[in-house]
């Protein structure tokens, strides 16, 4: 990789992880349209790790609540905090074992990750976002959160799988559709991304661990970096965005970008 290629999908990869807009779209699109070869699991690993910080970062005083809820839990202690914590658990484990299945099957990388596939998941969950957003009632706080909405926005987010669905919007989408508001449903968003992102990283890491190779280690950390970087300012201002205007930017941006993918492949293929 190029270090404009580098600089460009750290950039991108920390900018889309958090917004209802497709990570994985927008990183499989530059080498569809582009011809860019694939960035390889290293760079994608590091890229992830970057993000991670991020939210961990900026969520820090949230995850040290939730952390000592859930080890209080065991001696019988139960908290919002506690409760909280077990629900991202909950929640996170239709998406791990979807995910599980859909790497044994080869099912993401044979039949799902092509343009189409993209173009057609974001218009239709572009709209399912909107129509949250538009129609439901959103005045749910993320702590009276139960288990069957935790374990509902988790089956939510193992459609995720999808290139183009986007982690973040299909599982804001779920968490509005049954009354959180924007802002916590964002929250719960981002929380449950963080084991996700543990899990696939881990995962990801262990095939570099089965094929060592050599990297190209400025790159990796320049992209850990700039994803790092991204990420927090993407988080930080799009709490401030959608309690003000909503998640309608995020909707015409995917319709947008659907309807372009479908006009240019369409072009392309004649």
């Amino acid at each position: 990789m190029s270090t404009v290629e580098v600089i460009i999908l750290a950039i991108i990869q920390g900018l889309t992880e958090f917004l209802p807009i497709s990570s994985s779209a927008h990183l499989i699109l530059p080498s569809a349209v582009f011809g860019w070869q694939d960035q390889g699991i290293a760079f994608d690993v590091a890229v992830h790790v970057g993000t991670l910080l991020a939210v961990m970062l900026y969520f820090r005083q949230d995850i040290g609540r939730l952390t000592v809820g859930w080890v209080h839990s065991f001696s019988g202690r139960h908290s919002t905090d506690s409760k909280l914590a077990w629900w991202v658990i909950l929640a996170t484990i239709p998406a791990g074992l979807a995910g599980l299945l859909a790497a044994k099957a080869d099912l993401v990388e044979t039949l799902l990750r092509s343009p189409w596939v993209i173009a057609c998941t974001t218009i239709v969950f572009g709209l399912a976002l909107w129509w949250a957003d538009a129609t439901a009632k959103q005045q749910q706080a993320m702590d009276k959160l139960s288990w069957k909405q935790a374990l509902f926005i988790g089956a939510a987010q193992a459609l995720s799988i999808i290139p183009g669905t986007s982690r973040s919007g299909i599982t804001m989408t779920a968490a509005m559709l049954i009354g959180l508001d924007k802002v916590s449903a964002a929250r719960f968003s981002f929380l449950l991304s963080i084991p996700i992102i543990v899990l696939s990283g881990g995962y990801q890491g262990s095939k570099l661990l089965a094929e060592p190779q050599q990297y190209d280690v400025a790159g990796i950390l320049l992209g850990t970096v700039l994803a790092f970087i991204s990420a927090l300012i993407c988080i930080h201002f799009f709490l401030k965005i959608i309690s003000r205007m909503g998640m309608l930017p995020f909707v015409i941006y995917r319709l947008a970008l659907g309807a372009g993918l479908i006009i240019f492949l369409g072009w392309f293929a004649g």
